[in-house]
């Protein structure tokens, strides 16, 4: 009676091997094919829909990802995990491929045409847990740049929800377009506001977390406030503040509407921080060794104009502090974002300020659900509002078609750029640009 039991054993250990096997070789090929086929053609792996079916057991599926610990999803890269599942690793990577055509307005002479390609963006990033799932981290490098070529390098310990602490180089929490990946626009850059008023990347620690189903999230934090890779050379540090409410369910940070959201989606955002800054000689506002934050730098509302840097001393230490609003909206293919920002610099030394103001509005939609999406945009940055007749205004719009959402597309945008600065006639330059990015 025991031997035909025992033969029973035998096949049922044979079956399982052998389905085992079949499941891990179908595992391999599922990860070589889904670069070529995308999402779409395995929205779930082979493991995942024989456990739906009942084929395989709850047990069998998970002795099978133990077995088979590299999985791969496209725009998220290739995940390594140990048998234990306490740590994991996921490699990839997104680059962009640029051209643009401008025609400038030169009010002097000639118009002056300028054509250019170039690798815009080339990150590669790794990021996972590492001992338990609520220790990660993230590193992040941008091989398309020759200096600065660490965005981010940090780690993050989740007590709970409400309470997670941040510590090493990532973005200010200021700004939703800034905040938002460059990976994840439906045009092909942000707006000039944004770009004016950025703190962007910098090193600090901060203190973040969400409520209420992710309808309330929060951020507070300490920073160098010296920009991408900067260290002070002083005791001075910034500050940054931000809060969004989001009614009807948290909005992740992409722009175009590309999940066609059946339900209404609304978001919220103010943010605030401040730093101090001192004049190098009559270089632009540098406090660091090494970098100084995008507001401040050439192409921010602070250094740019000449106006304002003509206002401090060469030396003096200059209180920095900015405020922002957003709102963005998705439903059915549309989405709608908008944000104004206020600034204001003060010197220590004689007490004059420098006053700025910026915002954006912008609006797509989807002609094909998830394929293309037209979109406009109208942005403003007034760098000095003490100064007459000191504008530059931004009217885009932009076609965009997505081959396998932002993983795979092309985008497209024209744009009129007026400036006006005071003494001087207005100029209307004319920029063209198209982008395709590929994610892996």
């Amino acid at each position: 009676m025991g031997f035909p039991g025992g033969i029973e054993y035998v096949r049922n250990r044979k079956r399982s091997d052998r389905r085992k096997f079949i499941l891990s070789a179908s595992g391999i090929l599922v990860c070589l094919l889904f670069p070529l086929f995308g999402r779409e053609g395995f929205a779930k792996t082979l493991e995942e829909v024989l456990k739906e079916k009942g084929v395989i057991t709850e047990q069998d599926f998970k002795e099978v990802k133990a077995a088979n610990p590299v999985a791969y999803q496209p725009g998220k890269g290739f995940t390594f995990t140990s048998p234990d599942g306490k740590f994991r690793l996921s490699l990839g990577g997104r680059g962009q491929f640029f051209y643009m055509y401008l025609d400038r307005d030169d009010v002097n002479g000639p118009a002056k045409e300028v054509s250019r390609q170039r690798v815009r963006r080339f990150k590669a990033y790794m990021s996972g847990y590492a001992y338990t799932k609520n220790l990660t981290y993230r590193v992040q490098v941008d091989l398309a740049k020759s200096t600065q070529i660490l965005d981010a390098a940090w780690i993050d310990y989740r007590f709970m929800n409400e309470a997670q602490v941040r510590a090493g180089q990532y973005k200010m929490p200021f700004s939703r377009g800034e905040l938002t990946s460059d990976g994840a626009l439906q045009f092909v850059d942000r707006s000039n506001a944004v770009d004016a008023f950025k703190p962007s990347y910098d090193i600090g620690v901060m203190l973040h977390g969400k409520t209420l189903g992710g309808k309330l999230v929060y951020n507070a934090g300490l920073f160098n406030g010296t920009g991408q890779g900067g260290t002070r050379t002083t005791n001075s540090g910034a500050w940054a503040a931000r809060a969004v409410f989001s009614p009807f369910g948290e909005m992740p940070y992409n722009e175009p509407d590309l999940a066609n959201t059946p339900s209404p989606l609304l978001s919220l955002g103010a943010n605030y921080f401040a730093n101090t800054l001192k004049r190098s000689g009559n270089a632009p506002f540098l406090d660091t060794t090494t970098s100084t934050p995008p507001y401040a730098g050439t192409s921010g509302w602070l250094g740019k104009d000449a106006a304002n840097t003509a206002i401090f001393d060469n030396t003096e230490r200059v209180d920095v502090g900015t405020y922002g609003f957003d709102a963005a909206f998705k439903w059915r293919g549309f989405s709608a974002a908008g944000e104004y920002f206020g600034a204001k610099a003060e010197g220590q030394g004689r007490g004059r300020t420098a006053h700025a103001r910026g915002y954006y509005g912008q609006a797509g939609y989807f002609l094909l659900p998830k394929k293309l999406e037209v979109a406009a945009r109208y942005s403003s940055v007034d760098p000095n509002r003490d100064q007459p007749q000191d504008l530059q205004v931004e009217v885009t719009g932009a076609v965009s078609y997505y081959f396998q959402g932002h993983n795979l597309k092309i985008q497209g945008d024209y744009t009129n750029i007026h400036t006006q600065v005071a003494g001087k006639q207005a100029t209307d330059d004319k920029q063209m640009r198209v982008q395709a990015q590929l994610a892996f």
